[in-house]
């Protein structure tokens, strides 16, 4: 690997990240000018290999990079890190010891490094490199014990949402095969997942239109006033069967179709109780035939089972 002197743009790069973390002092700074150096990988490049000591802390101006370890023959995937991101050798930090993973180009890359040798002068000389270098090291292993919370959780599905939930973009970005060897599947098991999650998607978003165009007609054109409304006048109007309308009434609101409708004729009713001149020249009866119900019994039902006294009895705490 060719590792040549950072530019004076990195290193500032890099320093103005350091710098919402805590103060860069001067001093420090410019030894960053000094010691910080960067490399350009291509994609599948290897910078460390399994059982080398890892002798840099990486950060990633742009691309993406994998750490891969070997178990039983086979490669499995421990983490993969894209743009603005620090990596190292997990096992082997500071190079202390030999690596147990690969470091990997997942696609042509930039990065923008540190010798170990160098990071250890500035701990000694510089409090707040120690400083920032520990808030770096949190954050290092937090993601890797989020990594490992991934691969601890139940079945592919849900391993596969926590991943793009807390990833967004990088299934999008990354290659499959590789995101399903640091999520414990196999290759069709991610792509048949992610086909589920897709048509769920699909799914809902149909839904959602379904839901706008039926609450426009029952709610917006007040089509609940209409006494003898049913799912069958609606399913026509909006031209979906009634059995799809159906579950969108039991599944996405919960309720029923008649309760539904009720809930906005009861609602009504109440705006007009509240006007003490709509109450002057109505009965309540003949507020109710008003807002779509065709019995008195069927209002009474109604109103008791939704605002739970009886229409008198609201009318008289008003």
């Amino acid at each position: 690997m060719r590792y040549k002197k950072a530019s004076t743009a990195d290193v500032a790069y890099i320093l103005g990240i350091l710098g919402t973390i805590y103060p860069v002092s001067e001093a420090l700074g410019k030894a960053f000018y000094d010691k910080t150096v960067c490399l350009k990988v291509k994609k599948g490049d290897v910078v460390l290999r399994e059982g080398e000591r890892c002798q840099y802390m990486y950060f990633i101006k742009r691309g993406a990079m994998m750490g891969q370890t070997t178990h039983q023959k086979k490669k499995i995937v421990t983490y993969i890190s894209i743009d603005n991101e620090f990596v190292s050798s997990i096992s082997g930090l500071h190079g202390v010891v030999p690596s147990q993973e690969a470091i990997i180009a997942v696609e042509d890359s930039e990065l923008i490094a540190m010798h170990n040798d160098d990071l250890q002068v500035l701990f000694l000389q510089h409090f707040d490199m120690n400083f920032l270098f520990r808030v770096m090291v949190e954050k290092y292993y937090r993601d890797a014990q989020e990594r490992t919370h991934i691969i601890r959780l139940g079945n592919a599905k849900e391993r596969y949402l926590y991943f793009i939930n807390t990833k967004p973009g990088y299934i999008e970005r990354l290659p499959l095969h590789l995101v399903a060897s640091m999520l414990d599947m196999k290759l069709p098991t991610l792509l048949k997942v992610q086909k589920q999650h897709q048509l769920s998607l699909q799914k809902d978003r149909e839904t959602e239109e379904w839901c706008k165009k039926i609450e426009d007609y029952i709610v917006s054109q007040q089509a609940y006033k209409m006494p003898g409304l049913n799912i069958e006048k609606v399913a026509g109007v909006l031209s979906i069967s009634t059995h799809k309308l159906s579950a969108i009434f039991n599944n996405t609101y919960q309720l029923t179709f008649t309760d539904f409708v009720n809930r906005y004729r009861i609602k009504n009713i109440q705006q007009y109780m509240a006007d003490k001149d709509v109450m002057h020249n109505y009965t309540i009866e003949a507020l109710a035939k008003k807002s779509g119900f065709a019995t008195r019994s069927a209002f009474y039902n109604a109103f008791k089972k939704i605002v739970g006294v009886t229409p008198v009895e609201y009318r008289n705490s008003l």
